[in-house]
């Protein structure tokens, strides 16, 4: 047995024999640049302090990853089909640690928002990579149960974040956030040439670089839209991002719908199947996003919780994703993609449901259930959808088809932490000045509280230290009249500053219930178009049927009029003839 594996999966005419372990290595690669973000979002406060970073610095250290690593995946999925997805996901290792490694190092807002700026560029890379090897290495026949465990990791890595930044941060600074990545990178990487064979199209045309350069252009544009108007206000920069994301949209269906090979065939939404698929990936990310990204602030500050303890309690939703994600496995073949993707998108609405019962009283106790519908709803939702979009692709786009289902993640979490986060932040700031009126704040003062719950919670938290300072000047005082005129200032701010902090925490428990309850409603609809959207069993197994023996068809007549391209992949066009006779389930997706 070689250390290293050459011979690429196209050409042997069995399934590949280490096919599982080569999984645990995709899976990995998938938890890092995951992990990446989730983490951040823990060691942030740190951060803050350490680089002196502004609201708006914090903003662009988190979405500095979030802009490339959408805006490339398309592209560069197309680029490894054509040359080599197991070099792409290499390349992409290389990448992130590389990032990772500069990011521990830096020592400003602008370095920091460079590092992950390069780590999202590694990410853009291992993404689609990860999925189009899954689905080149398996057979159709187990490719769902791998899709499955693929989705798992994705709902480990999401709760996982917080767990591992709050364990480092107990004993070593935010840089440890970043270094960790390196270790696992490292190990991905050997696993890669050691476990996960070669694959890449085995014929393929010239790339359509400017399909791909305009994907590139509107996504970016519509992601920095997104991520500007929400936070910094809807300004020329955000305005301006609107309308380049709007015309590259329109340049980009255009010129795809004329080329004759183009980056992304945008007919595929046409398909029910495709186009539920997408939205419902979308849409659940952003109730996924959204939710996690305030449940973690309403962990930390309303409820007092450290980092690392914040990472525990977010467990439940892990777990609840594997149990989910058995299900998946179970009820799909029996009843269809279309009822177990509306019973996820059900539990999934429900969960925000309940998340809109929040209030000052809660506990953790009342967050446990919401996170663990939430956590089945992900696993019984998002594998057979990604199942369904690497369906509608051929072999030779396998890594443009995992872009396409990662693209519309990514899309959908950030638009969930942009319009979720800018609901919760308005709904803060107004009960905040509600129930502030009581506390005779200072208006620059009740500003500051108003930003966030962390800059409310140090307001009051100023206050009781100033508290604190006038109880020591009166101890020491040695006028008796001076003495208790200063404890009676200090008792009154004491009180003031209990009463903001009652005040900050009960806003913004409010302002989860509020925010919610509009994530539920638009979950809701979503789910009822998607449920309209899908097709039955009966005409989704047609439907892909006839897709993949167009695709097939295709793909033949390209390799015999292309002498050239033959004569790049011929072995593995050869090979694929005896692979699908041993294979016969392979026409269901192309290969």
């Amino acid at each position: 047995m070689r250390l290293v594996v050459n011979q690429p999966v196209e050409r042997s005419d069995q399934p590949y024999a280490r096919r599982w372990w080569a999984l645990l290595v995709l899976c990995l690669s998938l938890l890092i640049i995951v992990m990446a973000n989730t983490a951040l979002t823990v060691a942030a406060p740190d951060m803050t302090q350490d680089l002196g970073l502004s609201s708006a610095d914090l903003q662009w250290v988190i979405d500095g990853y979030t802009v490339p690593y959408a805006a490339l995946m398309l592209l560069l999925g197309a680029i490894g089909d054509k040359y080599s997805r197991r070099g792409a996901l290499v390349l992409g290792l290389l990448v992130f640690g590389g990032g990772a490694v500069f990011g521990s190092l830096a020592g400003s807002a602008t370095t920091v928002i460079a590092a992950r700026a390069v780590m999202g560029v590694g990410a853009a890379l291992i993404m689609p990579a990860t999925l189009s090897l899954l689905a080149a290495t398996f057979p159709r026949a187990e490719r769902a149960k791998a899709i499955v465990l693929w989705t798992a990791t994705a709902g480990l890595a999401i709760a996982a974040g917080p767990l591992v930044a709050g364990a480092l941060l107990e004993r070593h600074g935010w840089a440890s956030t970043f270094l960790i990545n390196v270790p696992v990178a490292a190990v991905a990487l050997i696993g890669a040439f050691v476990l996960v064979p070669p694959s890449k199209a085995g014929h393929h045309d010239r790339i359509d670089y400017v399909g791909g350069l305009l994907s590139v252009v509107w996504i970016a544009a519509l992601i920095y839209m997104i991520i500007e108007g929400p936070h910094f206000g809807w300004g020329a920069k955000a305005i301006g991002a609107a309308v380049v994301a709007g015309l590259g949209l329109l340049a980009f269906v255009l010129w795809e719908l004329r080329h004759p090979r183009p980056v992304l065939d945008v007919r595929r939404f046409a398909d029910r199947r495709f186009a539920g698929s997408n939205l419902a990936v979308a849409l659940f990310f952003l109730a996924v996003f959204g939710a996690f990204y305030y449940l973690t602030q309403h962990l930390q500050f309303v409820l007092g919780y450290d980092a690392f303890e914040t990472g525990v309690r977010m467990l439940p939703l892990a777990g609840a994703v594997f149990v989910g994600s058995a299900l998946t496995g179970y009820l799909t073949p029996r009843v269809g993609m279309k009822w177990t993707v509306t019973a996820g998108m059900v539990g999934g609405t429900a969960a925000l449901a309940l998340l809109a019962r929040v209030d000052a009283g809660s506990t953790y106790a009342d967050l446990v259930a919401p996170l663990v519908v939430l956590g089945l709803a992900i696993g019984l939702a998002l594998s057979p959808c990604t199942d369904a979009i690497m369906g509608a692709f051929p072999e030779s786009e396998l890594g443009v088809g995992g872009a396409v289902n990662d693209t519309s993640l990514e899309l959908g979490g950030s638009l969930g932490i942009a319009i979720l986060g800018s609901l919760l932040a308005t709904s803060y700031s107004d009960h905040l000045a509600d129930a502030a009126g009581g506390t005779k704040l200072p208006a620059a003062t009740l500003a500051t509280a108003q930003d966030s719950v962390g800059a409310g919670y140090a307001v009051a938290q100023g206050m009781g230290e100033k508290a604190r300072a006038l109880a020591g000047q009166a101890a020491r005082a040695t006028d008796p009249a001076q003495a208790a005129q200063l404890k009676e200032q200090a008792t009154q701010l004491a009180q003031g500053a209990h009463r903001v902090a009652d005040a900050v925490g009960s806003s913004f428990s409010d302002a989860v219930a509020h925010t919610s309850l509009i994530g539920a409603v638009v979950l809701g609809l979503g789910t009822i178009l998607v449920g309209v959207l899908l097709p039955g069993r009966g005409r989704a197994t047609e439907g892909a049927d006839e897709r993949s023996t167009t695709d097939d068809a295709t793909d033949s007549a390209d390799a015999t009029a292309d002498p050239a391209t033959a004569e790049d992949g011929g072995q593995a066009t050869a090979s694929d003839t005896s692979s699908q006779a041993a294979r016969p389930d392979a026409k269901v997706t192309g290969r």
